[in-house]
């Protein structure tokens, strides 16, 4: 089965199918201008977000995955100073700092932080982080969990490192390294259950995630002298907790969300990294094997949809493979054609680095 692929052109799809629909804060005015159900890349309008844009683009976050997935198969791994020489060299030359600018048709917070203090400043990478508190970076480096999904260390290093290009805030870090390592165990073949927060857990247990904990794996009292066993880079392992908690909810017949949609509701619209994530895992628990249900009630529910379908998608993509992904999705989306040769040598890189483990 395509995980890796399906991972990253899951997160593609999702990106490009929003681009029409992003941003409605009033469900009404969306389903107004796009229809009362949105199953299909749309155009945006030309005085919306990411106008002059054509259906089944892809946004400047998807650009930037792309951007991520070149680098990793040129480097065959994650090497950050020709990451940050492309952006230097292919996306800053196009910013000018304001949002409703540059490719994609917007630029989020964080990378205009970035490109400020990189450009504005002259400052060095690793001082050109900000506060941003979205889910971004966490999209951008779906690549990187696919890649090292079999090597959580190194994917925790890696995901970590490139998202502190952009931001800085230990809670966002904490939660963008959550969610990718919740990626990577799907693309490892887990399935998205509660249990997987206690897999991540023991992760923490083994130092292969740098969280702090004082528990046992199963969150019962540690044993004497327990805290001195896993310190970590952040201090508690509670965002890898979230999506176990999330999917024993989506599997509790008592508890039900309908329509699926108004997960976004529940979770809430805006941007925030807290908001997006718990509604991702949400929809990829209930609909583990469908990935257009998926990814529409995604995008139907509003909002920051990009984002909430970006991740979702990824995690759903994951767990039914390229394979699982329907044709309509792929053929619609444009520049598939190199989306998929750089997911296919991302997928044979990944198979080549867990042969070498074994």
């Amino acid at each position: 089965m395509q995980r890796v692929a399906g991972a990253v052109l899951g997160a593609l799809i999702g990106d490009a199918l929003a681009l029409g629909c992003h941003w409605y804060y009033d469900l009404s005015e969306m389903r107004r201008d796009c229809g009362p159900w949105i199953s299909d890349y749309l155009t945006p309008l030309p005085d919306r977000y990411h106008g002059g844009l054509q259906a089944g683009d892809i946004s400047q976050t998807g650009l930037l995955l792309v951007m991520l997935m070149e680098s990793l198969v040129h480097c065959k791994g994650y090497v950050e100073e020709d990451f940050t020489s492309r952006l230097d060299s292919e996306l800053f030359p196009q910013l000018d700092g304001t949002p409703m600018q540059g490719p994609g048709g917007y630029t989020n917070q964080s990378i205009r932080e970035a490109w400020s203090k990189r450009v504005g400043q002259q400052l060095p990478w690793g001082e050109c982080a900000g506060n941003a508190d979205t889910s971004e970076g966490a999209e951008r480096t779906i690549p990187i969990a696919a890649l090292y999904a079999q090597v959580p260390g190194k994917m925790a290093a890696a995901v970590v490192s490139n998202i502190a290009l952009t931001q800085q805030d230990p809670a966002i870090l904490s939660m963008s390294l959550a969610y990718n390592a919740v990626l990577a165990r799907l693309i490892a073949g887990d399935p998205m259950t509660p249990q997987i927060s206690n897999t991540l857990l023991q992760q923490v247990h083994n130092g292969l995630l740098p969280f702090h904990t004082v528990t046992q794996s199963n969150l019962q009292q540690p044993s004497q002298g327990a805290e001195k066993v896993s310190p970590g880079a952040f201090s508690s392992p509670d965002a890898l907790l979230t999506a176990g908690y999330v999917a024993k909810a989506a599997l509790d017949p008592d508890i039900r969300i309908e329509p699926a949609w108004k997960v976004s509701l529940v979770y809430g619209m805006p941007c925030a990294i807290y908001n997006q994530v718990p509604a991702a895992y949400y929809l990829a628990t209930r609909f583990a094997d469908d990935f257009e249900s998926a990814v529409l009630h995604a995008i139907n529910g509003g909002g920051q949809n990009m984002s909430r379908a970006m991740l979702t998608g990824a995690l759903v993509g994951a767990q039914v493979g390229l394979e699982g992904i329907p044709a309509r999705f792929l053929t619609g989306l444009r520049g598939v054609e190199r989306f998929l040769d750089l997911a296919h040598l991302l997928e044979q890189l990944a198979a080549d680095g867990a042969m070498s483990l074994s």
